[in-house]
């Protein structure tokens, strides 16, 4: 379980967890999860045009990524955003349908886009996700206060000259950057599941930001690393203990919060 293209597997797996779990906390606190899910399932559209003009999928999904990410930041100014949302994944779907409809050769790498080949994983690919994982959240850390002050209170910093249309534009990149690289190898569903499941599940454990975030990721390591010890054994797909883990997670700490809010309110002894 712990060597040869395994070992490829465990390394790619706790990056993509570090990953989805820092990302996934500013995606539940900014309620972006509907572009979580619309970026990384939208741009196999890319890669299903690389693939045809006999280039590097990983680029046509790059490029899809960040045009996906810049699409929803423009038509936010016009509409809402998650109408805005829809519309480019709407529009990301009929080019990516209207590309796999020109190849007879695409649908298993369409299938492995979607759900991933974490146990397949090369050498070659870990690197690009660490490097760019790292960019990712070194990015997240360095606009973090911004970040956070519009994400909470967009008035107030808006107020403080922090404009809010800026850092959700900001946001969107680095969640592009993030998503580009690690769908393939874990599929944009799983990748999904990493981002929503843990963050959720930490957010309704704390409320204090920093302590929320190391607790999306933490939740999110276990989440992957169970997975994938049990899909190793029983030969089950990955996804579906990650998805399940996920729901777990989140319920346990729904009930958590409120058998606390419960006990708050609950008065004490008299003394």
């Amino acid at each position: 379980m712990f060597s040869g293209l395994m070992l490829n597997t465990w390394v790619a797996a706790t990056a993509v967890a570090v990953i989805a779990g820092v990302t996934g906390f500013f995606a539940v606190l900014r309620g972006s999860t509907f572009a979580a899910h619309a970026i990384p399932n939208g741009a196999f559209a890319g890669a299903a045009g690389a693939s045809l003009l006999g280039l590097n999928p990983f680029a046509g999904l790059a490029v899809f990524s960040v045009a996906g990410a810049l699409g929803i930041a423009g038509l936010s100014r016009r509409a809402r955003h998650d109408v805005a949302t829809a519309l480019t994944f709407v529009m990301m779907l009929a080019i990516g349908a209207l590309f796999v409809s020109w190849s007879t050769e695409y649908a298993q790498e369409a299938y492995s886009l979607l759900f991933g080949e974490v146990f397949g994983v090369s050498a070659g690919e870990v690197l690009p996700i660490v490097v760019l994982g790292g960019v990712s959240i070194v990015a997240i850390i360095v606009m973090f206060r911004p970040l956070m002050l519009s994400s909470a209170m967009p008035e107030v910093a808006e107020a403080r000259g922090v404009s809010p249309r800026r850092m959700d534009l900001a946001f969107l990149l680095v969640m592009a950057l993030a998503t580009s690289m690690t769908v393939p190898v874990v599929g944009a569903l799983l990748m999904f599941s990493l981002m929503i499941g843990p963050a959720a599940a930490a957010r309704s454990l704390t409320a204090r930001p920093v302590l929320a975030m190391v607790l999306s990721v933490v939740i999110a390591l276990i989440t992957v690393w169970t997975g994938i010890a049990v899909s190793y054994q029983s030969n089950w797909p990955l996804g579906f203990f990650v998805g399940a883990l996920g729901a777990v997670f989140f319920l346990i700490s729904r009930a958590y919060a409120a058998l606390a809010r419960r006990r708050a309110r609950t008065p004490g002894p008299a003394a």
